[in-house]
């Protein structure tokens, strides 16, 4: 999806980083005073989701860059920290929470990179173990083709020895990463998904097998890796085809040097459904078979579910034995039905995934 404006906030029109994006863009650059010009132009726009997309909006992140994972409180969460770079995404997912996240959803970036090396420096004084990821709120690797985050972050990281950086991604966006000094403390993570969704609900990515093609190329310049099944759509044939993923992913990688693989199934607040309705008519994620959860919102019914994960976790596990498997926002009940064991057997989920970055990302416990 082709950028068509760009927005620079006055107070970082000189700074060095929006002229380097700039000689990148070779589009329309417009000045502005205020952030509500920039949000106010997009929402007037027909299809706001879709004008956010064709917007650049560099300006300072005035808040903290490192922030705490929103998560639920009603369901196990990872404790997992996001380094906000940015937000929105250039690609189009039909379940894309952003799209209804914020208001209006545009694509930004943050230019004052010195404040968020020095936080990140605080934070590596603290000797504070973290697992840290800007794929939270946009995806990690889209800025690639206009910035040098990558060259920014993973060298930073990789001069330490207590926390972890994990890129995620649905791009192949990854030939920057090839001569970085990561020393494996940067995990370089795909969301994955069946061909049959990709093709549906995931407009601009990259194909599956794309996919796993950089990620072969990310191990063999020594990266660890990670794995996304989220959101898994309930379809006929669903299981037999998220089966096949997981085989092709250990037909191109090593299960050894996957740190984690998370899975859950698609979940979305009641707001979300008229977005899906109108932006992508021809998908058929909103109609399954849903029912309210405890933190409002929709999700398949809870046999639905852990049917789907069992086959899942099984799969993964005649493959690779031991690899360490999470939900993504779900309780005891479906943990233990699915897998067999709940977090709080294993010393809680955070203590879970901390392990297994020691483990595998050379990392001071």
């Amino acid at each position: 999806m082709a950028l068509q404006t760009l927005y620079i906030d006055r107070e970082v029109a000189a700074h060095p980083a929006v002229a380097s994006i700039q000689s990148k863009l070779h589009i329309p650059a417009v000045i502005v005073e205020d952030a509500r010009e920039v949000y106010d132009a997009v929402a007037a726009h027909d299809d706001p989701i879709q004008k956010g997309k064709e917007v650049l909006f560099l300006h300072r992140n005035r808040g903290a860059f490192i922030r705490k994972c929103p998560g639920t409180q009603h369901y196990t969460c990872c404790d997992y920290m996001i380094l906000h770079v940015g937000t929105f995404c250039t690609m189009d997912c039909a379940y894309c929470i952003l799209q209804s996240y914020f208001h209006p959803p545009v694509l930004q970036y943050f230019v004052n990179h010195d404040d968020m090396l020095e936080e990140l420096s605080q934070h590596f004084q603290s000797r504070t173990f973290r697992r840290i990821g800007t794929g939270e709120f946009t995806d990690s690797m889209i800025w690639e083709i206009w910035t040098d985050l990558s060259g920014v972050l993973v060298p930073r990281f990789a001069a330490q020895k207590h926390s972890v950086l994990e890129l995620k991604t649905k791009t192949t966006a990854i030939d920057a990463l090839e001569h970085l000094e990561h020393r494996r403390k940067t995990i370089v993570a795909w969301s994955v998904n069946t061909d049959w969704v990709i093709r549906r609900n995931e407009r601009g990515t990259a194909a599956l097998a794309s996919r796993l093609k950089a990620a072969a190329r990310c191990e063999t310049w020594g990266y660890p890796l990670a794995f996304h099944f989220d959101p898994m759509v309930i379809y006929d044939g669903c299981e037999a085809d998220y089966e096949a993923v997981v085989a092709a992913i250990f037909e191109h990688v090593s299960p050894e040097n996957v740190v984690w693989i998370s899975i859950g199934t698609f979940r979305f607040m009641p707001s979300l459904k008229p977005i899906v309705q109108q932006r992508f008519p021809d998908s058929t994620i909103v109609y399954g078979e849903f029912i309210s959860g405890i933190d409002d919102k929709m999700r398949y019914f809870k046999p639905l579910r852990i049917r789907l994960y069992q086959r899942i976790y099984s799969a993964i596990q005649h493959i690779a034995p031991g690899l360490v498997v999470y939900f993504c926002m779900e309780d005891e009940e479906v943990w233990q039905k699915s897998f067999g064991f709940t977090p709080a057997e294993q010393g809680g989920l955070p203590a879970m995934l901390d392990r297994s970055a020691v483990r595998h990302c050379r990392l001071a416990e």
